[in-house]
């Protein structure tokens, strides 16, 4: 558009179309996926869901009391039958996520039930309003591309928490929704309630919104609630994530390699069982590796070791060709205070350059014991500033501008050429939070902090929030839904 062409045609021209951080080698994570074989065929798994031993037995797996060894051919098979590829919609059908190749997707995390309030900035026990509260904030960040609770509600019947989360988020926002589930019984309501928003189950695999997630916390371990989860989502064709929640020196081996070895191993035994049950059944993968703190005992989310051994899982995993999903954007500080923002920018700056297909955690805080909805809006722009160092530097004849160079002339200026008015939006990083006004500006500004920013920002949000209405019909369909639930579970 701005420049000539070149006449000739270059052979061989290698392009870094963006920029990638890959901490292992193809050799590397082939050693560690083929230790992990070796372990699931030689020494093998413990498998607490019964359902799920009878399979693998039915199968051709070796199967001694809880004990099953699944033979090589068994893993390698599953991994060629899992989709390379997932597709995850928003609410309205419009595809949001393609988990492919070296995708990068955010979003906020889960679980802990103690919040600062966005209001009062006070800590209290996270309560349905609070999820709400979450959805409504990122709905209106352009870099958060799904949905967690942040934080689970405690005004309301244990046993059916994570439904009344999912329906909070769901009514609040149109963004995809990854929902963590304790059990198969909560997995197959939130199923039912992300199908009565489509239609019908149908309309919801054909266009899914939804993606569960279950957990393993042991070495070599599956639990009979999360292999249940995982025999449920394979059947009805729903996306699970099946996450490891590993500590080094405590669950698994100290060393680094080990710890993902053992990763790797939990990671394909829940491929394989998946597959079992439904050949092509929509699997990621992923894990949260954090360290035993003995002096603090604490398991910390702010150290190095959780972004680099969730970058090593990411390598694995697209080694293997698998969507993979791991932490960032978390800290350990109990306040809004530079600690905070140092460890979550450079937790999501190593999870996006390693291509994780989907980054959660924002918000976290207090080794996982408290969110923030300030902290999220913060990761918002920093995950901004990753996704513009992501892209790198992108080269075609246009942004050569031989041309327009040669236009201007030696000693002339840019600012009134076309080419830079064209290209000058989306070349460069605009920020919403960090300024850089001179001292004078910022001071007549009210010599606002970064935190006073982000706090301001937090409440625009809110009250500036537009609305994602779900039907009448629908939001009567999840009532009956998490009452039936709450009544059987």
């Amino acid at each position: 558009m701005f420049t000539t062409r070149s006449l000739y045609t270059k052979s061989g021209f290698q392009v870094n179309q963006s920029i990638q951080w890959q901490m292992l080698t193809d050799d590397q994570c082939e050693e560690i996926v083929m230790s992990a074989m070796e372990l699931l065929e030689r020494t093998g798994a413990d498998v607490k869901s019964a359902a799920a031993r009878e399979l693998f037995k039915e199968k051709g797996c070796w199967v001694q009391g809880e004990r099953v060894r699944i033979p090589s051919v068994k893993a390698e098979w599953a991994l060629k039958s899992a989709p390379s590829r997932i597709t995850v919609c928003d609410r309205n059908g419009k595809r949001a996520m393609l988990l492919e190749s070296n995708n990068v997707h955010f979003g906020p995390g889960f679980g802990n039930d103690t919040t600062i309030d966005v209001i009062s900035g006070e800590t209290k026990k996270t309560t349905k309003a609070d999820v709400a509260n979450v959805a409504k904030i990122c709905d209106g960040l352009p870099n958060i591309d799904f949905l967690m609770n942040n934080g689970i509600p405690t005004n309301v019947a244990t046993s059916v928490a994570e439904l009344h989360a999912f329906a909070a988020l769901a009514t609040h926002s149109a963004k995809p929704i990854v929902q963590e589930v304790k059990n198969a019984c909560q997995a197959q309501a939130v199923i039912d309630m992300a199908a009565a928003v489509k239609g019908s189950l149908e309309g919801l695999q054909q266009d899914p919104f939804l993606v569960l997630y279950v957990k393993n916390s042991e070495a070599l371990v599956t639990t009979a609630d999360a292999m249940d989860v995982v025999m449920l989502a394979a059947k009805n064709r729903i996306p699970v994530v099946c996450g490891n929640d590993l500590v080094t020196g405590l669950t698994v081996p100290k060393e680094s390699a080990a710890a993902l070895v053992v990763a790797t191993a939990n990671s394909l035994a829940a491929l394989t069982l998946a597959e079992l049950v439904s050949e092509g059944a929509p699997f990621i993968s992923g894990s949260f590796f954090s360290l035993n703190d003995t002096k603090n005992e604490v398991v910390p989310y702010g150290a190095p070791e959780v972004s680099m051994l969730g970058a090593g899982m990411a390598n694995v995993l697209r080694y293997l060709r698998l969507p993979s999903f791991t932490f960032a954007g978390g800290s350990d500080s109990k306040i809004s205070d530079a600690q905070m923002g140092l460890e979550a920018t450079f937790s999501i700056l190593h999870a996006g350059l390693a291509g994780t297909s989907m980054v959660y955690g924002a918000g976290q805080m207090e080794s996982g014991l408290m969110s923030s909805p300030y902290l999220i809006v913060l990761a918002d722009e920093v995950m901004g500033m990753t996704r513009r160092i992501m892209r790198g530097v992108e080269m075609d004849e246009d942004r050569l501008c031989r041309g327009v160079i040669d236009d201007v002339q030696p000693g002339g200026h840019y600012l009134s050429s076309p080419h830079t008015r064209y290209y000058f939006k989306e070349e460069q990083f605009w920020p919403t939070l960090m300024n850089r006004n001179r001292i004078d500006d910022w001071i007549t500004a009210g010599s606002k902090t970064l935190g006073q920013r982000t706090v301001e920002k937090t409440k625009d949000l809110l009250n500036f929030y537009e609305g994602a209405p779900l039907a009448d019909s629908v939001l009567a369909k999840f009532d009956e839904i998490i009452a039936y639930a709450e009544k059987n579970m």
